[in-house]
């Protein structure tokens, strides 16, 4: 089946014309799906590769990360605005072509891509290094096609030099899980000798433990996760205690990072918090079915004593290039299991159902 690479948003021009030789293939998303009838989101099809306008380069994919945003997107909590879409925001490979306007690569340089695709440049948050806040902040495999293809297009100045020190399966759970975690711990204002907690533990969390452990050695880390299999996982990096979700902490902490969808484990951990702490939300969208559990919120006992709540949105830039850098000189190596592209769909169930350790990356060039 041959599907239309370039079906775009409204008003979009992303241009129609075929690179020379055969087509790519790709998974695409064709609708909002609910995951607990549909086993396969995502459809293999083969489409016409993309190519560069003046200011873009394309990628010839090797690897893509598998995120819990694109459970959000297959589901609906995040939905992409046209249809049909390919996924992945995790994107790692080489430059196989660039605009004339392209100054900073060169045909081969390996690069990545995260969760930002694009942003104006020109607003007061773009000028101000808060581009994840720009009022037309576009995401990869959201807002336009992403990784989980054979060949992909993004802005020059948007794609980040991946490290040697990385293997492309590596690298690719770091653009965002990496990433998004470097910058929830950032947010968190942790100082070291201080408690944190980590509520979910998954790709993004397990990278943060090793993490707080380098730039904090004097921290103490609390994990808690519903799995026996994830807490046995945090203990075996360093964690100093795991529990369950709800389970009460040796001691309350200075900050929380939650990384989960649901909002149980976010009442739960503002109960955690010392006077003054500070909770982090690291997700994009939270599901609707335990939204019922902010109106039994205890606001003496979970959120006075000045305790706060501060979200992640999105990445930036800065934030994708700083956390390589620093990953590669420790280095920080996420553990994670390789899929084929045509194993999608079972990778992607695999992490709704819980069923994960670590990070998931597509093989897409082998």
């Amino acid at each position: 089946m041959i599907a239309s690479f370039e079906m775009t948003a409204p008003g979009r021009e992303e241009g129609k014309e075929e690179k020379e030789g055969k087509g790519m293939k790709a998974l695409f998303l064709r609708r909002i799906c609910d995951l607990k009838t549909e086993r396969r989101p995502l459809e293999l099809a083969e489409t016409a590769p993309p190519q560069a306008g003046p200011e873009d380069i394309v990628i010839e994919v090797n690897a893509c990360g598998v995120c819990h945003t694109e459970l959000d997107e297959i589901e609906g909590r995040t939905p992409p605005p046209f249809f049909p879409v390919i996924p992945g925001h995790q994107v790692v490979g080489r430059v196989v072509e660039k605009g004339a306007a392209v100054e900073q690569w060169r045909l081969g340089d390996r690069v990545g891509v995260g969760w930002i695709y694009s942003a104006c440049g020109e607003c007061p948050w773009c000028r101000s290094e808060r581009e994840n806040l720009c009022p037309v902040f576009r995401a990869t495999g959201r807002d336009a096609h992403g990784g989980y293809g054979e060949f992909m297009k993004v802005p020059g100045r948007f794609a980040v030099a991946v490290p040697e020190a990385f293997a492309d399966g590596e690298a690719a759970p770091l653009l965002c899980a990496g990433a998004i975690g470097y910058r929830s711990l950032r947010l968190t204002g942790l100082e070291d000798g201080q408690i944190l907690g980590l509520t979910g533990f998954g790709a993004s969390a397990h990278l943060v433990l090793k993490l707080a452990r380098h730039l904090y050695p004097g921290a103490t880390v609390f994990a808690f996760a519903r799995s026996e299999r994830e807490r046995i996982f945090a203990r075996e990096l360093g964690a100093d205690w795991a529990g369950d979700t709800e389970a009460t902490p040796p001691e309350p902490l200075d900050a929380v990072i939650d990384t989960t969808p649901a909002w149980r484990p976010v009442i739960a951990a503002l109960g955690h918090l010392k006077s003054g702490g500070r909770l982090v939300i690291n997700a994009i969208r939270k599901e609707e079915t335990d939204r019922r559990l902010l109106a039994e919120l205890d606001y003496p006992r979970q959120l006075w004593m000045e305790k706060e709540i501060k979200s992640v949105a999105n990445v930036t830039r800065r934030d994708i290039g700083e956390f390589l850098a620093l990953a590669a000189g420790v280095p920080i190596r996420p553990e994670y299991r390789e899929y084929s592209l045509a194993e999608a769909n079972v990778a992607l169930l695999e992490l709704k159902e819980r069923r994960i350790r670590g990070a998931k990356v597509l093989r897409i060039k082998s």
